[in-house]
């Protein structure tokens, strides 16, 4: 059930959080979203669409936002509005609305669900999700990295006061 603030509009891009990522759809009208989902999903399945980040191939689906919500939360999401210009809603949803029933190659760092509907929204396939996993590995490793190099150091000056 929709508050009406909460409608989404044509072009819209939806984020539903699932357990520890979250999935991404285009708003495409009469309570309708345009998504990517492994080939084997089920409509509805949630959770279950984690299973899309070991597949390579995905499959473009149209279905009721209510179904691919299920219980999960979600919101809209147009996050990129002020840094992409968003095409024309009609020609959002057109684009989206010829991929319909198409397998697609899926890949999770460049490929994924959130590229798929920044692709159809602005023409410029991102994904905020993969950028920032880089980012923390980045972080953890430039951590570890700095760890191993102070316990060097500490090993050699234990070394040489012997």
């Amino acid at each position: 059930v929709f508050l009406l603030q909460d409608r989404p509009k044509l072009g819209d891009l939806i984020e539903i959080f699932r357990i520890g990522y979250q999935h991404w759809a285009i708003y495409v009208g009469g309570g309708y979203v345009i998504h990517l989902a492994p080939p084997s999903e089920f409509a509805g399945a949630g959770a279950a669409s984690v299973m899309s980040a070991l597949m390579d191939k995905a499959i473009v689906k149209k279905e009721l936002l209510s179904v691919v919500v299920g219980r999960d939360r979600y919101r809209i999401n147009n996050k990129h509005d002020d840094r992409y210009f968003p095409l024309p809603p009609r020609k959002i949803v057109q684009r989206a609305e010829k991929l319909v029933g198409r397998e697609v190659v899926y890949q999770l760092t460049s490929r994924n669900c959130e590229h798929f509907v920044n692709e159809l929204r602005y023409g410029v396939a991102c994904s905020d999700q993969v950028s920032d996993a880089v980012a923390t590995v980045g972080a953890v490793g430039v951590g570890l990295a700095a760890v191993g190099l102070i316990a060097l150091l500490v090993t050699r000056n234990r070394r040489q006061q012997q």
